[in-house]
């Protein structure tokens, strides 16, 4: 499995991390991408943030039980191994398919990830040992917390490749912003046209938050009629 990942430049990250994960979603939707927002990613606790990365990705397939069990945390092929082959700053994103009654991590494993510098763990599936987890300062977004072990529902098959993170397909190394909304997907070949159009868009609904709070009424202000357009135009001159 391959492990080798570019790191994102500062400005990227830099440009991304200003941009709520609503108006990222709003610019894919102007391109035609509706499946992006990974469904059931909720932070674990308040406050922890907007956070930009990579993409690495981790599979787990329904338990079977010859091969999920303790054992199997001995694997090579295992979220152990999985964990050391993470690169800094990048966001882990799991895919649990969706099942709340068996957690795949724990604070063991979160805390292996924060001493490495991952930036977050994001998953349609639960934690377990979630005071600990939360002790770790590890920023995870997920569907909650269950006491079972991962292999008491799921097993651990691969990383670094194709997921279905919260119904939305995920490629290792794609860009995934995270806040309070969710975790949004921005596909690889399309992350350039985003951080270009990001911030004009972030100002623009500034300005009509603005104008709202004037009084003005919504019909020709959102959206923008071609006098609104005009004077938000304008407003940028000043």
């Amino acid at each position: 499995m391959s492990t080798e990942s570019k790191a994102l430049d500062a400005k990227t990250i830099e440009t991304l991390a200003a941009v709520s994960t609503a108006t990222i979603t709003t610019i894919l939707l102007k391109k035609g991408l509706r499946n992006v927002w990974m469904r059931g990613t909720r932070p674990i606790a308040p406050g922890q943030g907007r956070l930009v990365g990579r993409a690495f990705t981790l599979r787990f397939v329904p338990a079977r039980e010859d091969l999920a069990t303790p054992e199997s945390w001995s694997s090579p092929i295992s979220t152990r191994g999985a964990i050391e082959a993470m690169p800094e700053g990048c966001i882990a994103v799991a895919d649990a398919m969706g099942i709340t009654d068996a957690g795949i991590f724990g604070d063991i494993l979160c805390a292996r990830m924060r001493k490495r510098n991952v930036a977050g763990l994001i998953t349609d599936g639960v934690v377990r040992d979630i005071a600990g987890v939360l002790g770790t300062g590890l920023p995870v977004w997920c569907r909650g917390a269950a006491a079972p072990p991962s292999v008491a529902g799921l097993t651990f098959v691969a990383w670094q490749q194709p997921i279905g993170c919260g119904g939305v397909a995920v490629f290792p190394d794609d860009v995934v912003v995270v806040d309070d909304d969710g975790a949004v997907l921005i596909p690889q070949k399309l992350v350039d046209d985003v951080v270009a159009t990001a911030p004009e868009q972030e100002r623009m609904e500034g300005w009509i938050m603005d104008e709202v709070a004037k009084g003005v009424q919504l019909p020709g202000l959102y959206p923008m009629n071609a006098e609104t357009k005009a004077r938000y135009e304008a407003s940028k001159k000043r």
